[in-house]
């Protein structure tokens, strides 16, 4: 596992949960309550895969460049943004248009099939 990572597996998974994973939730989160489009989470989660592993680099000693563990690291926060982004798109659609969507699950919204009774 420390040669795949290029470090051990319980800093790793960590950071990546804790103080990188909340960043990621914040910042996927941002980036749907400014209505920027989806295609600017990966650029994020390039950014805090760059520093995730600067980090691990310096304060636990692992290999700053490990090609499976850069990646791995990518991946799983881009994951939690992409998350944090799309629950946070569903739930603005719906309570900034109330007359027009209805949730549809935790990541979608749909177009209401009859308006609501304003009596």
């Amino acid at each position: 596992m420390n040669a795949v990572l290029g470090s051990a597996a319980a800093p790793f998974f960590g950071m990546i949960l804790f103080p990188f994973g909340l960043a990621a939730f914040l910042s996927g989160q941002a980036l749907a309550q400014s209505w920027r489009p989806a295609w600017q989470l990966p650029p994020w989660a390039l950014l805090l895969g760059a520093a995730h592993r600067f980090l691990l680099a310096t304060l636990f000693g692992s290999v700053f460049i490990a090609p499976a563990g850069c990646l791995l690291g990518i991946a799983l926060l881009g994951g939690i943004a992409a998350i944090a982004f799309y629950l946070t798109r569903a739930r603005k659609m719906v309570q900034q248009y109330p007359w027009l969507y209805e949730r549809d699950g935790p990541f979608k919204w749909r177009r209401l099939t009859e308006p609501p009774n304003r009596t």
